[in-house]
């Protein structure tokens, strides 16, 4: 079986080579196979590789294919087991590496503030060795009064 991008399938939609799709369950995912005009059978695919695209919700897969332009279609439950679902089906894994993305982005930002504000800084440095003597002594003073905090 073929694979094939939400791009190409457009293109063949749009080009009214794609006599039918299915959502076929399977496990705990769902597919949609494709079957063009020439008789290919192909099933829908990442955007980068062969490998199907899984859809942990088959309505998440009627909202793409609703996008491409195809609204009539089969629906194929008969494998499908709910009990099965994989723990990243769908866009979970995507979400979170976006999240995380922005989190990254964002703290590249306030660090890149917080060195630009240092460069800024028109106080005298100080340098490396006094500074650690002056927190050695801090460190001292607190243990002997008995404090955690330096």
């Amino acid at each position: 079986m073929q694979s094939m991008t939400i791009e190409q399938l457009r293109a063949a939609s749009n080009a009214g080579g794609v006599s039918g799709v299915t959502l076929k369950g399977q496990g705990g995912v769902f597919f949609v196979q494709i079957v063009t005009r020439s008789g290919i059978d192909a099933v829908l695919s990442k955007a980068r590789s062969t490998e199907p695209r899984r859809f942990g919700n088959p309505l998440s897969a009627l909202n793409v294919l609703r996008d491409i332009g195809i609204t009539v279609g089969q629906f194929d439950a008969s494998e499908y087991d709910p009990a099965d679902k994989e723990p990243d089906a769908g866009n979970r894994g995507r979400a979170d590496a976006m999240r995380e993305a922005h989190e990254a982005a964002a703290y590249n930002q306030w660090l890149a503030a917080e060195i630009q504000e240092s460069i800024g800084d028109l106080r005298p440095s100080v340098p490396h060795d006094e500074v650690m003597i002056r927190m050695d002594a801090r460190i001292a003073h607190h243990k002997a009064a008995g404090t955690k905090r330096a």
